[in-house]
């Protein structure tokens, strides 16, 4: 490799965050940056946990036979004292031909030595888990846009339902449907690709539960938990389904199109809570809510019955939106 050509390599890079998929995208892309710079780039990778101060010092010591080399330290949380104190050691006069790539879960345990090398100056690439929606809408657009295509916030949030929160399955979607469409997708194209999967998704179930309708929302959990569903997803619908409508119904009147940008969310989603709010008073949005925090807790806490616990807050929706539920 030419001296020329070194600094076009990140010689430390931090990945901070537990979302699988964009913590296996960060690695790669370091790889294959180093690539590009040097075909010839050996890429090894180690475990924090039981990776020994002397290896790793050999490892990133000046090779005799020159050319680049990336070192990938997978869980830099559970990394020892020793160890540690090698790389901090090492970060303040990197190897112009190497680059070292540690990956860190991002909370309480081992965060001093993440600290310690944000301060150094390691770069950082952020893979936490997108908790919020609105994140995951910003990925999914960000998705398309990095695939060559384009996708409006409102397409996003029909393929977020249709498809549900997993990234791996969002981001092989936007793949497809780029691979499909050329790249353009809007709401339409979500419905044509994905009118089998929606009709059994979280979300379906949310809107008969919301809605009051029991035997519709137990015959689509039903067929959602046998298709192969995740409960998870589902409780995340039904917590969903019912706080938008609470916010919708709270925002006041106006069309949709008003309050879109009040609410921060698209004028086809306000429309829908809009119709779903009828029948709903205050008191009983409460009690649904108080609801889906319990399921939420149950279904992901480990409840022996994770379906009973869903057919369960369908039951408490409908008490709800009747006055009935305390």
């Amino acid at each position: 490799m030419s001296q020329a050509s070194s600094p076009q390599l990140t010689p430390v890079l931090l990945v901070l965050g537990d979302e699988e998929l964009l913590v296996s995208r960060a690695v790669a892309d370091a790889a294959a940056r180093a690539k590009v710079v040097d075909p010839d780039t050996e890429v090894r990778e180690f475990d924090a946990s039981t990776l020994l101060p002397g290896e790793l010092a050999g490892l990133l010591s000046p090779s005799l036979f020159g050319g680049n080399r990336v070192a990938v330290l997978r869980g830099g949380q559970d990394a020892k004292k020793d160890l540690v104190a090698v790389i901090l050691d090492y970060v303040k006069a990197p190897d112009p031909d190497v680059t070292l790539v540690i990956t860190h879960a991002g909370g309480a345990k081992g965060k001093a030595f993440a600290d310690s090398l944000v301060k150094a100056g390691a770069e950082v690439v952020p893979a936490a888990k997108l908790s919020k929606h609105r994140d995951r809408v910003d990925f999914v657009t960000a998705e398309f846009r990095r695939l060559g295509g384009k996708c409006g916030n409102d397409a996003a949030e029909a393929l977020i339902e249709a498809v549900g929160h997993d990234l791996r399955e969002l981001a092989a979607a936007c793949s497809q449907l780029v691979a499909d469409t050329g790249g353009r997708v809007d709401v339409a194209t979500i419905g044509r690709y994905y009118k089998g999967k929606a009709e059994v998704s979280g979300f379906t179930v949310s809107d008969a539960a919301v809605a009051g309708d029991v035997p519709a929302a137990l015959e689509a959990l039903r067929w959602a938990l046998h298709a192969g569903v995740d409960p998870v997803p589902i409780a995340d619908a039904l917590a969903d389904g019912v706080r938008t409508v609470a916010r919708v119904a709270s925002a006041g009147r106006g069309s949709a199109f008003q309050l879109a940008s009040t609410l921060g969310m698209p004028a086809w989603k306000i429309e829908k809570a809009q119709r779903q709010a009828r029948g709903w008073t205050p008191e009983g949005l409460v009690a649904a809510m108080q609801a889906a925090a319990v399921c939420n807790a149950d279904v992901k806490g480990g409840a022996e019955d994770r379906g009973y616990a869903l057919e369960r807050t369908i039951m408490a929706f409908a008490a709800a939106r009747q006055g009935g539920a305390k």
